[in-house]
């Protein structure tokens, strides 16, 4: 694969013209498709081969003009204290407000005024409406969502306290500000790494053309592959993030392979040779991270990954070429204006490189010598520590956090509140029971019957069936739990309805299926709990097998999976302590502890395992390539770390910056993303690659690069470190006039 690299490398800086306008073409072409194409529909959440889909699925089938997954907003009335809603004034107010929400969309299909639906609370203190909607929530124009907006301000100017929640209510976040302090961050990171402007603008641009052609074509194939308006999201984080990392290694080979005397040309092709083969595999263990989302069967999640898995190709091929083609056009300035200035004087690359050798050891060689002298103690107290912040995950509480996880300041927040109040905690999340009553000889009865014996379960607080669709054969019994809806009281009313054997399930000729957003949110998470175990093997498997490859080890693939383990599990631990115990929430902007988003889990260990294997793949290439061409074990994990710490050190703060832009997103679940992953590539760079890795190293020796004399027969050499490479160069030495035209043209 290097030989292959290194041709495709040189190819690339002699064609630069015309891979340049390739790529150039291609993101006009991706643009032009997205403009072109019809806003995509968002086909909507689903959980197949869930009780809670099936009861989505029998209500569209038997009550076809109801939309199961339709936005729902509520608009809260809350009277002066004193007063009641039902005072003529109030009242009077609530109407007009029905009436605006009817006539404010085209997009409403109902709101239900609350003085005929029995929606005032018994002390006459509160009163809502329910608007329904004929799309779902994320199909809502601004229009529509302004609408109810503008409804609720009107009504305020009566004296009432008038709040807004439901998922119609929900502010679409605008992810571009988290990105620009993301791309700040990494522009600032990138200047002091490289101590030029145009070497740090190359991974910029290049990751920037990356995420706009994987975005457009996301855009541009929406409808035709079903895609929804949040797929993207996961391919703009990742395909930014790695597009910069990816770059930034290549650059960094580059500007290496020129001090140690190649022309430009033979330096580009030998940076793509080796960092290049490093890349290809690094692509190779995100994109198996993220396809490997299709594991967990849920549509959406299946789809984002291989979104982005798609976009993280597209950075690895913009790498190899692109990035080549530009260093080419960027000449000299590719190096610091220090280097630049030595040249100028009329010193070689070569000569520069040997004073910056010769005097102090740069911070990743003392670093790699310090674990070296002390390799039990690092290893210990780097261990121990992740040890100690990964224990809060023993008390893990998973759950979809709702609207009572908001900040208290929110309306969303004060809505639900001011339900609870006036109605009871568990108002905030009825349940659904979808009845079939195709065999029964009575529907109506069989329906009143499971009725009546949902009233008399501990737990329920109220029950009450909707009429009978137009077939005659299929009812909605609508449940308010007595406790909140992420409550473990009205989690176990769910299992107890649910119980096959129980009383609500054994009327004759009947058949119920329960949903709501408590019900939801159990299935989610049992699905998630469910799909971890799986998900784990085969991502850590695959990978496995592919760094045994790389590294032709079976000690260094697995250190690497047990390091990213630890990783994790401190992240996850992290996370509990700051989001659900509340520990230094303040700092966080986490105004309300509560559980844990279902699917944090598994996404962590998605998205982190693929930035995990980047990062190793990037320290222990340059060591196993060092150790393969006659270096000491303990000789090549200082070279590695010469070469290496600083360029993933920088791409461990860029990927740090990205994350962290999302914490300030005023979305709690956003933000929690955000601080998870930032925290994930905290540990895993810095206190196991840069730590655990070299002390597992130098304690292991040899015996960290061997491998079985008859699995080294049956895996395929692919050259990784470029021995192969060497041996090609050695047998078609540079052409002797290469000295004068490096010179001259660098």
């Amino acid at each position: 694969m290097a030989t292959f690299l290194y041709k495709l490398g040189r190819s690339s800086f002699r064609r630069r013209w015309i891979v340049l306008l390739t790529w150039i073409a291609l993101l006009v072409l991706a643009g032009a498709g997205a403009s072109a194409a019809a806003k995509a529909k968002d086909p909507g959440f689903a959980l197949p081969g869930t009780e809670s889909q099936q009861a989505f699925d029998l209500m569209e089938e038997r009550f076809p003009g109801v939309m199961a997954d339709g936005a729902v907003g509520r608009m809260v009335f809350k009277a002066p204290d004193g007063q009641k809603v039902t005072d003529a004034k109030f009242k009077s107010e609530i109407t007009k407000a029905v009436d605006g929400l009817k006539a404010g969309s085209k997009q409403v299909a109902d709101a239900a005024d609350p003085f005929t639906t029995d929606a005032v609370s018994k002390d006459g203190s509160t009163a809502y409406i329910t608007v329904s909607y004929k799309a779902n929530a994320m199909e809502l124009t601004d229009d529509t969502r302004e609408a109810l907006q503008k409804a609720g301000e009107q009504a305020r100017d009566s004296g009432m306290q008038v709040e807004i929640g439901g998922d119609a209510a929900m502010a679409e976040m605008d992810p571009s500000s988290a990105e620009a302090v993301g791309i700040a961050i990494a522009a600032v990171v990138l200047v002091i790494t490289f101590g030029s402007m145009v070497a740090a603008g190359l991974p910029l641009l290049t990751a920037i053309i990356g995420v706009g052609i994987g975005i457009s074509s996301i855009t541009a194939l929406a409808n035709v592959l079903d895609l929804g308006t949040t797929t993207g999201t996961l391919a703009t984080m990742i395909g930014l993030a790695v597009g910069i990392d990816y770059a930034l290694f290549i650059v960094s080979r580059y500007r290496a392979e020129v001090a140690d005397g190649h022309s430009r040309e033979e330096a580009i092709g030998r940076a793509t040779g080796t960092a290049g083969s490093a890349v290809v595999f690094a692509g190779l263990t995100v994109v198996i991270a993220l396809c490997g989302l299709a594991v967990v069967n849920i549509p959406i999640l299946t789809k984002m990954g291989f979104a982005a898995a798609a976009t993280v190709v597209i950075a690895v091929v913009i790498a190899l070429t692109l990035i080549p083609a530009l260093l080419g056009f960027a000449g000299k300035m590719a190096f610091s204006r220090k280097t630049r200035k030595a040249m100028k004087a009329g010193e070689t690359p070569t000569a520069i490189a040997a004073k910056v050798a010769a005097g102090k050891p740069n911070g990743g060689t003392r670093w790699a010598r310090f674990v070296l002298r002390r390799p039990v103690a690092v290893l210990v107290v780097a261990v121990v520590g992740l040890g100690v912040i990964a224990a809060p995950v023993s008390s893990l509480q998973l759950g979809l956090p709702d609207e009572g996880a908001q900040a208290p300041s929110s309306s969303p927040r004060q809505a639900y509140d001011m339900l609870s109040e006036g109605f009871g905690p568990g108002f905030n999340g009825p349940l659904t029971l979808v009845v079939d009553a195709k065999k029964s000889d009575d529907p109506k009865g069989a329906v009143d019957e499971i009725t009546e014996r949902l009233g008399k379960v501990d737990g329920v607080a109220f029950a009450a069936p909707s009429p009978l669709n137009k077939a005659g054969d299929t009812s909605m019994i609508t449940v308010i739990p007595e406790d909140r809806p992420s409550s473990t009281k009205t989690e176990d009313l769910v299992h107890e309805i649910r119980e096959a054997g129980g009383p609500v399930k054994s009327v004759e000729g009947t058949s119920i299926l329960v949903t709501g957003v408590p019900a939801l949110n159990i299935d989610f998470s049992q699905k998630m709990n469910d799909a971890l175990v799986p998900y784990l093997a085969l991502v850590v498997g695959l990978a496995f097998l592919l760094l045994m490859l790389v590294f032709r080890s079976i000690l260094v693939p697995l250190k690497a999976a047990l390091g990213f383990l630890l990783s994790v599990l401190a992240a996850l631990g992290a996370v509990v302590a700051v989001f659900q115990w509340g520990w230094m929430g303040e700092l966080f902007n986490v105004e309300q502890p509560g559980p844990i988003m279902s699917m944090m889990p598994i996404f962590m260990v998605g998205v982190v395992f693929g930035l995990a294997m980047d990062y190793e793949v990037f320290l222990v290439t340059r060591m196993r390539e060092a150790f393969v061409h006659g270096e000491r074990p303990a000789d090549a994990v200082v070279t590695g770390f010469h070469h290496g710490a600083r360029v993933v050190t920088a791409a461990a703060v860029i990927m740090i910056g990205v994350f962290a832009g999302f914490i300030g997103s005023g979305d709690q679940m956003v933000t929690m993303m955000g601080f998870g992953l930032a925290i994930a590539v905290l540990f895993d760079a810095f206190v196991v690659r840069m730590a655990i890795v070299p002390a597992v190293l130098a304690l292991l020796g040899a015996k960290a690069w061997s491998l079985p004399a008859w699995l080294d027969r049956i895996l395929p050499n692919v050259d990784v470190e470029g021995e192969k490479l060497s041996q090609h160069l050695a047998a078609s030495p540079e052409d002797p006039d290469e000295e004068r035209r490096r010179l001259v043209g660098v």
